[in-house]
């Protein structure tokens, strides 16, 4: 898993809405620096450090929530959630398939088709997570909630 980048700089006498401005800036970049490969099922760990940067950059969101305009904050989150949402759809199912394979190593061989069976059906449904995680990523999308998270910050109350 990716670690977390460091907020550089804290001051105390720092105002809360320019110190909100780097933490949400810095969550956001961390998101984006994340969205090549999500959707390929062979490689998991891209899609689960994605969805955690985007918990992450959500949670900063909510805490920073006093230093924003209103309305751009309410349209930058629900996009961030959106897109957290769509990102669980698809890891709920990576966990799922991840464990029964593991299970299923050392499984009695009377369960065996049946785990086999569940692990097809999951792997349909990561399809179709995928399939509805695919509009969210695409580039012009992110440019744009790059650019929403943009002007969010810039309109931070210093």
């Amino acid at each position: 898993m990716a670690r977390a980048r460091e907020v550089p700089g804290f001051d105390c006498e720092e105002a809360f809405g320019a110190a909100a401005a780097r933490i949400v800036a810095v969550r956001a970049e961390e998101v984006f620096a994340h969205a090549n490969g999500v959707l390929d099922v062979d490689e998991p760990e891209r899609l689960h450090d994605m969805r955690v940067a985007t918990r992450r950059l959500r949670a900063a969101l909510e805490i920073c929530e006093p230093c924003f305009p209103a309305k751009p904050y309410r349209k930058a989150l629900k996009r961030v959630k959106r897109l957290a949402d769509a990102l669980g759809e698809r890891r709920d199912r990576d966990v799922e398939i991840e464990f029964l394979d593991g299970f299923r190593a050392d499984a009695p061989a009377a369960d065996q088709a049946t785990l086999a069976a569940r692990i097809e059906a999951l792997r349909e449904e990561q399809r179709q997570a995928n399939e509805a995680l695919a509009p969210r990523l695409k580039p012009k999308r992110l440019r744009k909630l790059r650019r929403r998270l943009k002007e969010l910050t810039e309109a931070a109350e210093l």
